[in-house]
C-alpha cells in the first residue's frame, strides 16, 4: 500500500529547516519502508521551502506515522501540521 505524508512548516522555518537538513536526510536513509519519492514543498515563488512531501510504500499506516514522528524536522518543531493518508496509485508515468 502507498501512503502520502504532507507536512507544512510553521512560518519562518527556512533557517531552522536548513540547520536540520543533514540530520533529516540521514534519518530518511534509515526508513524501514520504501520511499517512492520525497522532497520539499515550495511557496508560489518556486524557491522558498514551506514543507515536505513523502510517498511511501509500506504495509501499515502506523509504521509510516511512527517513522515520521521521529523525523528530526518534527523533533525540531519545524512542521506545523502533518497529514498521513493512504494513496491508491492508478497512474505512474515515470
Amino acid at each position: 500500500m502507498h501512503f502520502t505524508v504532507y507536512c507544512l512548516d510553521h512560518e519562518g522555518m527556512v533557517e531552522r529547516r536548513l540547520s536540520h537538513y543533514e540530520a533529516h536526510k540521514a534519518y530518511l536513509a534509515t526508513a524501514p519502508m520504501k520511499t517512492v519519492m520525497s522532497g520539499p514543498l515550495l511557496a508560489s515563488d518556486q524557491q522558498t521551502m514551506i514543507g515536505s512531501f513523502f510517498l511511501y510504500e509500506a504495509d501499515d499506516i502506523a509504521d509510516v506515522v511512527r517513522f515520521n514522528s521521529n523525523d528530526p524536522f518534527n523533533a525540531a518543531g519545524i512542521w506545523k501540521s502533518v497529514d498521513v493518508r493512504p494513496f491508491l496509485k492508478r497512474v505512474d508515468n515515470r
